[in-house]
């Protein structure tokens, strides 16, 4: 009964991937960031449509810095970090968020589909030219390993992506979507996710020529500005605790292992 309750549950869904599979609408790609083979709902060009839209979202909504000296530290950090990218077919673009759509500034750096990062003040004048490069080649990592469009797919469906990556609409549906999405991208990604990312943040980090040991100084970093606000515990932690983050930095690096690195904190 229960086989046959679950054929009966999917079937539709499987009719309809296999109709958008023949109409070229779901492809089956190399992922490039997380080395598997992985589906993929619609194509890189509807990818960054829907980051470009979302991004003038976030031009009208959020206050975007234009201090001189700022762009001018990140396009220094940040054009050499692009060079070594895996993933080449898609431009990236870097902003200093001043305060966010609720006139609050944040301790906090996000990418979305496409090739748009963006970093938040606060935490952009905290940190070194070092971190500040680890952070950015980590949100860079999101981006080459597709993982906000991943979530997205499972999340939204096909017809919410087709949408949201639409080129000219501006209806109610349009806006709908795109605001769905960048709230589920500002909520994070997963334990493996997040990990996956600090792996390839190393990589470029040492291939860029910056120090990627300031990955654990990063972590050090947020650990102790996270613990400045009241948050409510959950058992169920969307992110790596800092120290499987820092001892995963580590093992990379092949640097030594202490007590603290086993302390979930």
């Amino acid at each position: 009964m229960t086989c046959l309750s679950f054929r009966i549950i999917n079937f539709p869904l499987l009719v309809t991937c296999w109709l958008l599979f023949l109409c070229g609408c779901i492809s089956s790609e190399y992922n490039v960031g997380t080395q598997t083979q992985d589906i993929y709902l619609f194509s890189t060009e509807r990818e960054v449509a829907m980051g470009r839209n979302i991004a003038k979202k976030i031009a009208q909504e959020f206050e975007i810095s234009k201090n001189p000296y700022d762009l001018k530290r990140l396009d220094e950090v940040s054009s050499k970090l692009v060079e070594f990218t895996d993933r080449t077919e898609i431009s990236y673009y870097f902003y200093v968020i001043e305060k966010d759509d609720q006139d609050k500034s944040q301790v906090n750096a996000f990418a979305l589909p496409g090739g748009y990062i963006y970093i938040f003040k606060e935490l952009f004048d905290l940190l070194s030219d070092d971190e500040l490069a680890f952070v950015l080649s980590h949100e860079m990592s999101h981006i080459v390993s597709r993982h906000s469009i991943k979530r997205l797919q499972a999340l939204m469906g096909y017809n919410l992506l087709v949408v949201a990556s639409a080129g000219t609409r501006q209806d109610a549906q349009f806006t709908q979507g795109l605001s769905f999405a960048l709230a589920q991208i500002l909520m994070g990604y997963s334990r493996e996710d997040e990990l996956n990312a600090d792996e390839l943040a190393v990589k470029y980090c040492k291939l860029a020529g910056f120090d990627p040991k300031a990955g654990i100084e990063v972590q050090e970093k947020l650990y102790q500005e996270n613990k400045k606000e009241t948050r409510p515990l959950s058992y169920f932690r969307t992110h790596p605790y800092t120290d499987q983050r820092i001892r995963r930095i580590k093992e990379m690096l092949h640097l030594p292992l202490d007590v603290d690195d086993y302390i979930n904190y």
